[in-house]
């Protein structure tokens, strides 16, 4: 393999010029996004309990607000109707 790095990585040079999609990469902070929504800091979640549960708290309300987006996006992939039941 001479275009590998090493682990299986390949160089980007080995990427096909004829291939004209593009990739887009969204990284996801959902504790730096629950900190800016509160007007937070990562200090005030350390020095004060009741600012730790609260975004504590914000935080699991995202993770279940993402995870219902998600379950809802599946069920339209599997049922392109879009029935229930």
């Amino acid at each position: 393999m001479p275009n590998s790095i090493g682990l299986g990585l390949h160089r980007p040079s080995a990427i096909r010029s004829s291939d004209s999609s593009i990739e887009h990469v969204l990284l996801q902070r959902p504790l730096q996004r629950v900190l800016a929504f509160r007007r937070r800091s990562i200090d005030d979640v350390v020095n004060n309990p009741m600012v730790k549960n609260e975004i504590y708290g914000y935080w699991k309300l995202n993770k279940q607000i993402e995870r219902a987006g998600e379950i809802g996006d599946l069920e339209r992939q599997w049922n392109s109707l879009g029935r229930r039941g």
